[in-house]
Parts: structure tokens; sequence; C-alpha cells
């Protein structure tokens, strides 16, 4: 194993998570390693992030650029590529990239996030974040007063109806069942709203618009005949997939694939810690990632700290 390969600590992913983890772990002077396939993850999807502390208004891109700018300021590795492989062999871990690079390490933390489900229907890909989002918590303030089509009957697509309700004139709901999936209590608030119309048994065929979204076609799976609503905002809520497919066989997961841990960010193998959105913690948001990822960081540290030394380690 080359040297450079060895360090003490490794973080998987490079969302607000994975850099805050970094941050503390530098400032703690822990000899450590970021891998991750590109930086800020979902965050970066983010037309306006009004709820971050110390910013009224900021985009998720250039939120994730500060917390870049303040990573680098510190001795950390940074490696970009995609984890093939996360093993737990004795006394440590190991990440193997696609590109066959491999990395060892005494303690880790996993930060490696969610992925939003996409549509995967024409003009989706073209209008994330300039109308198509996947966050009401985060960008549902910038279609105050306008016509938005939430995309999903699950309890997450509803609780996003419940919040656009109250700002928005008119909220479509489609779901492609023949029944909304959440709790009685959100179905009620739905139906109980005039500004809400619900389609069930719909599928969403293309997204469309110019500068910004203009409008989706919706077909009746039941009877194939397409209408198009005209909408200026589009929330999809068609469930989240937990980035943990690369080490799926060693880490500790839940029902759902989330990585488990205790409230100081540890899981049930020593030494592996996890924040952030890949993890059980409820609520998905920049600011609860990047608070678990110092935590994470911490607990790393104080892991770390109490290992017996080894002189050929990372030297």
């Amino acid at each position: 194993m080359a040297e450079s390969s060895q360090f003490d600590l490794m973080i998987l992913g490079a969302g607000p998570a994975g850099m805050t983890a970094g941050v503390y772990a530098a400032r703690k002077q822990i000899k450590t390693v970021i891998i991750s396939k590109d930086v800020g993850g979902q965050a970066n999807w983010s037309s306006n992030v009004g709820n971050y502390p110390g910013y009224s208004s900021i985009s998720g891109a250039d939120l994730i650029g500060k917390f870049q700018e303040q990573l680098l300021e510190f001795d950390v590795t940074m490696v970009y590529g995609t984890v093939q492989t996360f093993e737990i062999p004795d006394g440590g871990f190991r990440a193997t990239l696609s590109d066959g690079q491999s990395f060892v390490s005494r303690a880790a933390i996993m930060a490696t996030g969610k992925s939003s489900r996409m549509l995967g229907v024409p003009g989706e890909r073209q209008f994330v974040g300039k109308g198509v989002t996947y966050c009401a918590t985060c960008d549902g303030p910038l279609f105050s007063g306008q016509t938005v089509a939430v995309v999903g009957g699950g309890n997450s697509g509803l609780d996003a109806a419940v919040q656009m309700m109250k700002i928005c004139p008119k909220v479509y709901i489609v779901e492609s069942t023949d029944s909304l999936r959440a709790d009685e209590v959100m179905i009620d608030q739905v139906y109980g709203n005039a500004g809400v119309e619900i389609l069930l048994s719909a599928a969403v065929k293309e997204i469309r618009g110019d500068q910004f979204v203009k409008s989706m076609v919706v077909e009746d799976r039941k009877t194939g005949e397409s209408r198009e609503l005209a909408v200026e905002g589009i929330i999809v809520e068609v469930g989240l997939q937990p980035n943990t497919t690369f080490g799926s066989q060693v880490l500790p997961l839940n029902a759902i694939g989330e990585v488990v841990i205790n409230c100081g960010g540890e899981t049930a193998v020593p030494g592996l810690f996890a924040a952030g959105d890949v993890t059980s913690v409820p609520h998905k948001q920049i600011i609860i990632a990047a608070g678990d990822g110092a935590k994470a960081a911490l607990g790393a540290y104080s892991y770390l700290v109490r290992l017996p030394v080894d002189p050929d380690w990372g030297s």
C-alpha cells in the first residue's frame, strides 16, 4: 500500500456533512482524505437557500462554494472519484474507487448523502433549478403566488403540498397510483383545500418551458388521455435513495438503506461514523447535515486518540 493511501480518517462524500467533517478533522490535525464524485451533492440543486443562518438568501451552489473555500484553507487531501467498494478489514477501513485507486484509514465517516429519484422524463434535467426542484422546504418559497405541481402522493409529497397550499393559489398533486399513500391526517388537509387538484393514476410524460418551466404534460394511466398543466414550479417527491450500495454488505443499514447512527454519529461498527442525509436521522436539511458532520468528526477524533499508537501507520 502506497504511503499516500494511508490516512487516519477517511470521509466519503463532500456535501455539507462531509465538508464540515473535513474542517473539524483538519482543526484537530487528523490526517484526512475526502473522497467524493463531486462537491456539494443535492445542495447544488437548490436555486435559493433561505433557511441557513447567516444568509437571508443564497443559492445552493454559492453556499457550497463557501463551504469548499473554507475547507481548502486546511491540509485535507481531496480525491475525486466514485467508490466501487467499501470494506472493513481488521484494524481499519478500505475504499476502492472505480479507477482502481484504494485508500485505507483507521476511522471513517460515511457522508455520501441521498439521491433524489428522478422522473426520467424529457425536460426534467433541463429545468432543474429553473422550476424543477426536489425540496419544497428549500425552494418552495420561490413559487409564492404561482401555480405549482407536486409529483408524488406519499407523506413527503403531501407534506410538500401542504407547504405550498399556504403560499400558492393552485397546487396540483400528481400520483401514479389510484390513491394517495400518505397518512390520513395529511390526506384530509389536501382534500379539504379548494386550491388543490388531485390527479390520480397519472403519469408525468414531459416538462416544457423556455428559460423556466411553463407546463407539464400528464397522462391518465387508465384512459391514455394527455393533459397539459400550466405550472411554474414542479416539486418532485417520488422518493430518495441513500448512496450506500457500494458498501451495503458491511454497513449497518435500516430497512430503507440508511446508515443507522446514534446521537453522536456513531454506528454499530467501532470507528465508523456517519453524517447527513445518508443516515437514519430525520429531517434532511443542509444545516442538520453540517451539524452532524461536526459531531461525526469530533467522535472520530475521540475514537482515534484512544487507539494504540502505530508508528508505521501513515508515516
